[in-house]
C-alpha cells in the first residue's frame, strides 16, 4: 500500500513508519523538519506543517491510508482540533480512501460511564490534550470520511517491540493488576494490522498489553 505518515518522526509516528517499512509498504514520511527521515530505506521524506488544506490533499494524493500521528504543541493542545478538520476536508479533496489517527487515552472508560478524564485519576498535567484528543474525536466522528481512531493505553511508551496487544472497544485496556500501557514499537503493530486489514472503520478502538 501507498501510506502517508503525519508526524512521522515523533513517538509514536516514526514507530509507525518503521513497521510500515518492515512489511513493505510504500511510505511518505511527513513532518515539519524531515532530517531524520532523509535517506531512510522505503521512505520518501516530505515536509508540510498542516496549516493549508490544499497543501495537505497535495501531499497525500494517491495514497491509500493517510496516518495522522500528528502532536500538537504542549501550550496549544486544541490545535489538534483544528488540524483534525483540515485533515479531514483534504482527505475527500485529495479522495483518499482512508485516514487513520493516532489518538488519546483519556476518553476511554475505566468503568461503565466513567471515563479516564472523569475518573479523577488522569494528572492535571494531562488533561488539556487527553480533553483536546476527545474533541478531535468528536470531529472525526462527525465526518463522512472513512476513519479509524486508535486509542492507546494509558501509559504509552518507549519499550520492546514484543509482537503482542490487546484490544479493546471504547474501553481502557488494562492488565490483571490494572496496569494500563503499550510501546510506541507494538501499538504501530496494532495501527498497521488495522491498515492491512481493517476491522474498525468509522469507529474508534483501545490496544494495550
Amino acid at each position: 500500500m501507498n501510506v502517508v505518515v503525519y508526524g512521522a518522526t515523533g513517538n509514536a509516528g516514526s514507530e509507525i513508519v518503521k513497521e510500515l517499512v518492515r512489511r513493505g509498504h510504500k511510505v511518505t514520511g511527513v513532518a515539519r523538519n524531515v532530517e531524520s527521515l532523509e535517506g531512510q530505506p522505503g521512505v520518501t521524506a516530505k515536509t508540510d506543517d498542516l496549516s493549508n488544506v490544499d497543501a495537505i490533499a497535495a501531499v497525500i494524493k494517491g495514497a491509500d491510508v493517510v496516518v495522522s500521528a500528528y502532536q500538537p504543541p504542549a501550550d496549544n493542545t486544541d490545535a489538534l482540533i483544528d488540524v483534525t478538520g483540515r485533515q479531514i476536508e483534504a482527505v475527500k479533496k485529495a479522495g483518499v480512501p482512508r485516514l487513520v489517527v493516532v489518538g488519546g487515552a483519556g476518553q476511554l472508560e475505566v468503568a461503565p460511564g466513567v471515563t479516564l478524564i472523569k475518573s479523577g485519576y488522569l494528572p492535571a498535567e494531562y488533561m488539556p490534550i487527553a480533553i483536546s484528543h476527545e474533541k478531535a474525536a468528536q470531529v472525526l466522528k462527525g465526518s463522512d470520511i472513512n476513519w479509524t481512531y486508535i486509542a492507546p493505553a494509558a501509559y504509552f511508551v518507549p519499550g520492546d517491540r514484543t509482537g503482542k496487544y490487546r484490544t479493546g472497544t471504547n474501553n481502557l485496556v488494562a492488565d490483571e493488576k490494572n496496569d494500563s500501557r503499550i510501546s510506541f514499537a507494538d501499538y504501530a503493530i496494532a495501527l498497521v494490522d488495522e491498515i492491512e486489514t481493517p476491522k474498525h472503520e468509522r469507529t474508534l478502538f483501545s490496544v494495550g498489553y
